[in-house]
């Protein structure tokens, strides 16, 4: 097997280290491409996977080609390469907005082709990927969604749910960050050392999240075992209410929806 990636950035590394990591792909079996040569060849030291800098050789022959490459360029990218692929590669796409019935408009209908919507916690294992796909044999599909899932959770869903997807499990980590580190600086008024305000709460989010995911338990239902009556928990609950904490969260994901139906052309 061919197994060929197209981007060697921060959510390329990502997936590359946890397919090699789980041994499903041997890295004899992975050719990493980027423009930038000394990043790819420090991906390829550190996995023992090809390295190359030129996209047309990376694919030749390949069975799957993953492209992680930004959506400003995607249509550039994936035309040059055209003449270099196999009729019957899987091409796996990660660009946002960038819509199934596009790349079938450079690779053809006949293409078989997969988009992923990943999230940056895919570099500790930990990602959120919901997967759609066009003219991919049930196997193949079945063996993306092996692979992806090595580095977290996997949802097959129709391109419409994708997008949605994306809009909380996408954007969604940068909104954590945000609450992390609101959370940091209060704790450093109140007198706790940054390195140790920062560890807190970082671990806070992530032990409630996966408090959450493990037991299965309703998030309302976590909350009100913590608020205890006339306690500090609720107050504090009261004062996120009264901030307009859920409606900016709501708003926030809606304002990113909008933004991917604008960059998908409105679909």
């Amino acid at each position: 097997m061919i197994f060929s990636v197209i981007g060697t950035g921060n959510m390329g590394r990502a997936l590359v280290g946890g397919f090699i990591k789980s041994g499903i792909l041997a890295p004899g079996d992975v050719r990493l491409c980027d423009i930038d040569k000394e990043k790819v060849e420090q991906l390829a030291s550190e996995t023992g996977c090809q390295a190359f800098t030129d996209p047309s050789k990376t694919v030749e022959g390949a069975d799957y080609v993953l492209l992680a490459v930004k959506p400003q360029v995607f249509d550039a990218s994936v035309s040059n390469l055209k003449s270099s692929l196999k009729s019957d590669v899987v091409v796996v796409s990660i660009a946002a907005g960038v819509t199934l019935a596009r790349i079938s408009g450079i690779l053809g209908d006949d293409a078989s082709i997969v988009r992923v919507m990943p999230n940056t916690p895919a570099l500790v294992g930990a990602s959120v990927c919901a997967v759609c796909a066009k003219n991919v044999e049930d196997s193949k599909k079945a063996f993306v969604e092996q692979l992806l899932g090595t580095c977290g959770i996997v949802v097959p869903c129709d391109e419409k749910t994708l997008d949605a997807i994306g809009c909380v499990s996408g954007t969604g980590p940068a909104y954590v960050m945000l609450f992390i580190e609101a959370m940091a600086d209060a704790a450093v008024k109140l007198g706790i050392p940054r390195k140790t305000a920062m560890d807190i709460a970082a671990m806070t989010v992530y032990g409630s999240g996966k408090l959450m995911v493990e037991t299965g338990t309703h998030p309302a239902i976590l909350k009100d075992q913590v608020c205890s009556p006339g306690g500090t928990t609720i107050e504090g609950v009261l004062a996120l209410e009264k901030g307009g904490l859920r409606a900016a969260v709501e708003d926030a994901v809606i304002a990113a929806d909008l933004k991917t139906k604008a960059l998908s052309g409105g679909k």
